[in-house]
């Protein structure tokens, strides 16, 4: 592996400050002070587009862990400078927090571009104005976390009851790689909303976006040890699930790494709440408005470049446009330009490392092998260097194709024709995930009633991806547990608690 260059390319020019970021090893945060690991252990995370070693970083093990819940605990428990603070000054820091994202905008999408692979613009306007978004509209939630008074009736006796939500304690938040920035706010702003505190595990193929986040969070005047952040690889998460200090689990990943959780966390009963995997059906009717149809396809199936739990890769097709819809998605797909995310003129970047790159290719080998035939695409990489894969359409599948039942997290859409409702209802719920779903027709009627007979936490009608930070999201069946965002995304970082006292 390369390790003399820190450059995406040739044409490309790193902002100061983050050349300044990637001049020295990166180390772990740990009430509030930035740490080397206790063993000196160290990984390097690898720019996606050319295969070179952009830093090294800390790699946290048990003991770094310990220390990290150690922090925690200290500053979730009173008489801390945290747990003293009022919920008007939580509020004024929240949006402190937005503003200084906001003002490093282009310094985190350089940085997730470099770490993720994904283009300079999209990480920008997507995820980092997003992330500074959910910050601000937290911060109007850390001043209404409200109880409620219910009447009771006990016949002679006068009692005032009434509901406390009141924060969990320590969180383990343990997010994934293909939203590296916007992942890691969807854990840490909802519990600070509710005065928990958090160590943060990010991916280790993409820890520079929380690192640097730490920065800011200490720089806008958090309290030392309310968040931590401890890069590492599967064991380090593991350790913090398993650590008895650890009061809450919020996990966004892999269905697999899911189950693993669900039952390391069972030691001490943590509350554990899991966005997990997804195959989301799209389905397109006759009656669709099938230019919006199409693109919505493109959307759904190729955002993030593939690598988005709730993208459409299951597409299903009414017969009599079939034909014309895979022709007009094929079109786009071959007319995507795959590149360096620093390059202005690049349409979808690299998948974030070779293991992915190595997967996504394997599923649509394993395809053709079968039988099934590529619209567009291709089964060899896109490129000698980077790890680029071409967007790809199958058609010619069966229900019972692995291509066509896993989660690929790759640009691969698969096409599949049907004739009746109740066929694309069952074959679109055939699935032990439930993550999303969409449905595109003129008839508001079928949209609406196709819409409700899904068996997903979010369904689109003639749409695709459209969200919001007001909106709770979540899964159903494998696809995990709880709800983010939103006032739901609250209720996860609370616990309820009920008060009566006799009025005597």
């Amino acid at each position: 592996m390369n390790r003399k260059a820190i450059m995406p390319n040739d044409n490309s020019t790193l902002l100061p400050s983050v050349r300044s970021f990637l001049s020295s090893p990166r180390q772990m945060l740990i009430d509030g002070e930035w740490v080397d690991a206790k063993d000196g252990r160290t990984f390097a995370t690898v720019n996606p587009s050319t295969e070179e070693v952009l830093v090294d970083v800390a790699q946290g093990s048990a003991f770094d862990v310990d220390r990290a819940v150690a922090a925690a605990r200290a500053a979730f428990e009173e008489p801390s400078p945290w747990s003293r603070m009022t919920p008007r000054e939580r509020s004024h820091l929240l949006w402190r927090i937005g503003d200084l994202i906001e003002a490093h905008a282009d310094e985190f999408a350089q940085l997730e571009a470099l770490d993720n692979g994904k283009r300079v613009t999209a990480a920008r306007d997507g995820d980092v104005a997003v992330a500074a978004e959910l910050f601000r509209y937290f911060a109007g939630w850390a001043t209404k976390m409200e109880g409620t008074t219910i009447p009771m009736s006990v016949p002679g006796r006068a009692f005032h009851a009434y509901t406390r939500r009141e924060p969990v304690g320590v969180v383990a938040a343990i997010v994934p790689w293909n939203f590296p920035l916007l992942m890691a706010c969807f854990k840490i702003v909802p519990a600070i909303t509710a005065g928990n505190t958090v160590v943060l595990k990010p991916a280790e193929q993409t820890p520079l976006s929380a690192l640097r986040l730490g920065e800011l969070l200490l720089e806008a005047g958090l309290p030392a040890g309310v968040v931590n952040v401890v890069p590492g690889y599967g064991d380090t998460g593991a350790a913090l699930v398993e650590h008895p200090g650890v009061d809450k689990v919020a996990f966004t990943g892999s269905t697999e790494v899911g189950k693993k959780i669900a039952a390391a966390a069972s030691g001490n009963l943590k509350k554990v709440s899991l966005e997990l995997g997804g195959k989301a059906p799209n389905i397109v009717f006759a009656d669709a408005d099938l230019d919006a149809a199409v693109a919505g396809a493109v959307l759904g199936g190729y955002f993030n470049e593939g690598q988005c739990c709730v993208n459409g890769s299951r597409l299903y097709v009414q017969r009599a446009v079939f034909e014309q819809v895979v022709e007009g998605v094929a079109a786009a797909a071959r007319a995507i330009k795959v590149g360096d995310g620093f390059d202005a003129s690049s349409d979808m970047g690299p998948l974030v490392s070779q293991e992915q790159h190595e997967k996504v290719l394997s599923y649509i080998r394993g395809a053709v092998d079968q039988g099934a035939v590529l619209n567009a695409g291709s089964a060899d990489a896109a490129r000698e260097r980077g790890y680029f894969v071409t967007p790809t359409l199958i058609t010619s599948v069966t229900e019972a194709m692995a291509v066509q039942t896993d989660e690929i997290f790759g640009p691969v859409v698969t096409a599949v024709p049907f004739d009746t409702e109740d066929e694309v209802v069952a074959a679109a719920n055939n699935t032990v995930y439930g993550l999303a779903a969409g449905v595109w027709s003129r008839d508001l009627g079928t949209a609406h009633r196709v819409g409700a007979r899904l068996r997903a936490g979010t369904v689109w009608l003639n749409t695709w991806h459209a969200d919001d930070v007001t909106l709770p999201r979540g899964g159903f069946k494998q696809s995990g547990w709880g709800r983010e965002l939103g006032s739901f995304g609250l209720d996860d970082y609370t616990e309820l608690k009920t008060v009566i006292a006799e009025l005597r």
